[in-house]
């Protein structure tokens, strides 16, 4: 389906366009119009239009592009004023190559769909590639199941260290269920870490101020979905391909 109020907007563009190259410069003025006048201006566009109805995609098209660019130029921006907290924010979990001449930040929620589709894949990307470093960020905003999940992950790297929260960031983007706290006890006890430790962390004020950070970071970043990327510079808002991914790579590597 269309998208009408892009398609009101460019159908004026067009419209203006069209009467401009066939009324006098000094004929054209919307404002000033008898309603005899705006009403064959109106039958001039509507007939052009019926005639040459690629135009309305082409108009379409134009537009969208230019706020693809635009929301582009306004994403680089954000990604610039946000650097330090994106990529060294000093407790977030930094994998892959740590000296990768590319870095991934993602935000995303263990129980959000499109993340768990996402996750295989973005494994893939660094494990093949072997030259990018990856930031995760813990962003639950899918309820308290995301949430408890979020603490217990947190709650494994301060009492474990990074090796282990990926571990257990890798087990709760599998978890089939609830993230209940027998389950978790379990996922600890799996992962060889002392359960009990584990549980009483999660209510530690300091996982309290790390996702709040997280939240606020993206609320300045405009980011209210989840999975959403930086990579290198640039915003990726949403699920995207592996093939995608390494297309996005390849061209921050030619640019470099």
């Amino acid at each position: 389906m269309f998208n009408r109020p892009r398609l009101a907007a460019s159908a004026a563009a067009l419209a203006a366009g069209l009467t401009a190259t066939t009324l006098p410069a000094q004929e054209f003025d919307v404002a000033n119009m008898t309603d005899e006048q705006r009403e064959a201006f109106g039958a001039e566009v509507r007939s052009y239009l019926l005639d040459n109805p690629q135009v309305i995609m082409e108009a379409v098209s134009a537009l969208e592009n230019q706020q693809a660019e635009a929301q582009a130029a306004a994403d680089d921006e954000l990604v610039a004023a946000n650097a330090d907290a994106l990529f060294d924010d000093g407790y977030s979990y930094v994998g892959g190559n740590p000296d990768g001449d590319v870095t991934i930040v993602e935000f995303a929620d263990y129980r959000c769909g499109y993340c768990r589709r996402a996750f295989p894949e973005v494994e893939e990307l660094v494990e093949s590639d072997g030259n990018i470093r990856i930031i995760l960020k813990e962003f639950p905003i899918l309820g308290e199941a995301s949430m408890t999940s979020s603490r217990f992950a947190l709650a494994v790297m301060m009492e474990a260290g990074d090796d282990a929260y990926k571990q257990a960031h890798d087990a709760l983007m599998t978890l089939e269920g609830e993230p209940s706290e027998p389950v978790l006890r379990r996922l600890a006890e799996t992962l060889e870490l002392d359960a009990d430790a584990v549980i009483s962390r999660m209510s530690d004020e300091e996982i309290t101020r790390r996702i709040q950070e997280t939240r606020t970071l993206a609320q300045q970043m405009q980011i209210n979905g989840t999975p959403s990327f930086v990579f290198g510079d640039q915003m990726l808002r949403g699920y995207v391909p592996l093939d995608g991914m390494r297309q996005v790579v390849e061209e921050i590597r030619s640019e470099g």
